[in-house]
């Protein structure tokens, strides 16, 4: 009897321990995962550009093709320049035949002004002389009482105060329309203004017409080639921006406690588990779309699925990691990944 309950407490120790030790790890994990929330709804992103011309034209020379990898400055596509350039000599024809025109315009103008002057001294001249003839006419009639002079004499000097006087008025009305035939450049300088503008627009379309990478990057969705008319502002292409990488990671609002702009991450890809990366929290969204209460939010917010619709369970909120050292040929936009959160390990800037 004492043996067998000796060997009944013999086999029911080790059960015992494996439960203890059991239920230590258990509350080990739970503490861990406490401490470093993980999630393996995430994935990787990136911004992205659309490729978009600014002028119109039949696209002459595709120099990428889809998924290649370009750098900043680049030439992805180049548009028939040509009649971006035509309108360009035509502009810089237009100038110089404006300014010639300008020129000749100018010395018409000097030759206005000279005729001008020259008239305004004829006028001076025939003021003096009706000065002197009214002066003489003053000094001869009181002589004519007296005999001094005959009476043929004062009508010779009245005549010829009167012929002064007019040939004054003329040489005053020829004056006025002196001056008033004088004209100016100012219209054309004003014309010269235009051009130049017109001139410059026709040198930033045909730079235009050469598309050019404006950032490191990943051509994507490119579906078209040489021959095709592209339109201004529709888009040909996609290019990422491969210069940052992210992974977007859905946690719990149970989990976000002490996380912030800063905090460590540590990331994997689906496609290769082996690889790991570290990372730091960019951002925490500010809202989701909620799936109850026929709340209308505005457009854009991230609508995220909660997996139990007869319970209420924990939103989740997209946080946003920036990648440290990410493998330019595993990163690609949309591609699996697991986010975990090393809050409070002292490294975040704590800014919010």
């Amino acid at each position: 009897m004492a043996t067998t309950a000796s060997r009944t407490s013999k086999r029911t120790w080790p059960a015992i321990v494996l439960v203890v030790v059991t239920l230590l790890l258990l509350l080990f994990v739970i503490r861990e995962l406490d401490r470093a929330p993980r999630t393996d709804d995430a994935y990787v992103y990136a911004d992205t550009i659309d490729v978009v011309p600014e002028v119109n034209g039949r696209i002459v020379e595709m120099a990428v093709h889809d998924n290649q990898a370009v750098k900043q400055g680049d030439l992805l596509f180049r548009i028939d320049p040509r009649p971006y350039q035509d309108a360009l000599t035509r502009g810089k024809a237009s100038l110089v035949a404006l300014d010639h025109q300008i020129e000749l315009t100018q010395r018409t103008v000097n030759a206005q002004q000279y005729n001008a002057e020259s008239v305004r001294a004829a006028v001076e001249r025939a003021r003096a002389a009706a000065g002197q003839a009214s002066d003489t006419l003053h000094r001869m009639e009181p002589l004519l009482s007296h005999g001094y002079v005959s009476a043929e004499d004062v009508d010779r000097a009245r005549t010829a105060q009167r012929a002064t006087q007019a040939e004054l008025s003329a040489a005053q009305l020829q004056a006025q329309q002196a001056a008033a035939a004088v004209s100016g450049v100012d219209a054309l300088v004003a014309q010269r203004a235009v051009i130049m503008a017109e001139i410059a627009i026709a040198e930033l379309n045909l730079e235009y017409a050469s598309v050019r990478a404006p950032f490191d990057g990943r051509v994507v969705s490119l579906k078209t080639t040489t021959g095709q008319f592209a339109s201004a502002l529709k888009p040909v292409f996609t290019l990422i921006d491969t210069r940052r990488w992210y992974v977007v990671a859905n946690f719990r609002e149970t989990e976000l406690q002490g996380v912030r702009s800063g905090t460590p991450a540590t990331v994997y890809l689906m496609s290769d588990t082996g690889q790991r990366f570290k990372g730091t929290v960019d951002s925490i969204s500010y809202g989701v779309s909620p799936d109850e209460g026929g709340i209308a939010l505005p457009g854009g917010l991230p609508r995220i699925q909660r997996t139990l619709n007869w319970v209420h369970v924990s939103q989740r909120f997209p946080v946003k990691i920036l990648v440290e050292h990410p493998n330019p040929e595993l990163f690609r936009v949309g591609t699996s990944a697991v986010a975990v959160l090393h809050a409070g390990s002292g490294n975040d800037v704590g800014r919010r």
